[in-house]
């Protein structure tokens, strides 16, 4: 994705325009975060300065703190997630911290923007005996399938136990090649956000549902046109993120657990590591977290359902 492109973006007065232009240069170069997150970014420093615009203040030097204040403030108004508001906060606050570093405004009066608090949610987690039953329901429809259908269900299996057993993102799952993928040794090479590459283990289930599916299913569906990867839809093309969507809920379902999307998968494999004694630097090197903070939240998981039982079901509590 070319980030420096923004023809997708409405005009601005020229200095905006071109500072926007010159920013997405600067975040071009930023490895540390995904061209989504970037692109994400320029969306909200464009809408930012579309409203300074509409608000009388149709220059960088003209930015105040009651303006960012006011674009925060319609934005709420409008219901957006306290989420998306505190992204959106950090959006204004890079431009402006980048704006100040490279000369174009005196001051950066994002330093003084208070970012909403976004409370803290649990992950989905499926506990121990329900992850097993999904992962016994995708071995046990690819085996009981038969003729056309049965690559589709290969396929669902693999994807299942290595999202589950090698605690991989989606994104990472569809961009696999068959030659990241060691069979003998049970690695498979990722690349994760902001194009950083591991290589994660998975046990001997996973590794029996990726010899079938590439003995067995991948060569049913893989083209001429196919290339290397790992994952094969249909139409011989690569697999996408939507149909590893759907594949997880048709297996919660023929399960019978509760619902969930592929990502609470990757939240269960963290949360059984820990659970099972790993440490926390370990279980961050696995997941790819670039923060152990970011780990550290599923020890939060059996502590705050332990409470919540307690609180149930104790008479004192």
């Amino acid at each position: 994705m070319d980030l420096t492109d923004l023809s997708g973006f409405p005009r601005l007065p020229d200095e905006l325009d071109q500072a926007v232009s010159r920013f997405a240069t600067h975040l071009d170069t930023q490895r540390g975060h995904s061209a989504h997150t970037r692109r994400a970014y320029l969306a909200d420093v464009t809408d930012l300065l579309r409203y300074a615009t509409r608000h009388g203040r149709g220059s960088l030097a003209a930015l105040d703190l009651a303006t960012l204040r006011g674009w925060l403030a319609a934005q709420s108004d409008r219901g957006l997630a306290r989420s998306t508001l505190a992204r959106r906060g950090a959006s204004a606050r890079a431009f402006l911290r980048w704006a100040a570093s490279s000369g174009l405004v005196d001051e950066d009066v994002s330093a003084r923007l208070a970012s909403p608090r976004v409370p803290r949610t649990l992950p989905t987690v499926l506990d121990v005996d329900d992850a097993a039953r999904l992962l016994d329901a995708a071995r046990e429809w690819a085996h009981d399938t038969e003729g056309p259908a049965r690559p589709a269900a290969l396929r669902a299996w693999v994807a299942a136990e290595l999202l589950y057993g090698a605690g991989i993102r989606v994104g990472e799952l569809v961009s696999v090649d068959v030659g990241q993928v060691d069979q003998a040794e049970r690695l498979v090479r990722v690349l994760g956000k902001g194009g950083k590459e591991r290589v994660v283990p998975f046990g001997i289930p996973a590794a029996r549902a990726v010899h079938e599916w590439l003995t067995e299913g991948r060569p049913e569906l893989a083209t001429a046109t196919t290339g290397d990867a790992f994952l094969v839809g249909e139409r011989g093309g690569r697999w996408g993120q939507r149909q590893v969507r759907e594949s997880v809920h048709r297996l919660a379902a023929l399960a019978g657990v509760q619902d969930v999307a592929p990502h609470a998968l990757r939240h269960s494999a963290a949360t059984h590591l820990l659970q099972g004694g790993s440490d926390l630097r370990s279980v961050q090197e696995v997941l790819g977290h670039a923060s152990l903070a970011t780990t550290q939240r599923y020890t939060h998981v059996d502590a705050d359902r332990l409470r919540a039982v307690y609180a149930q079901a104790f008479p004192r509590a």
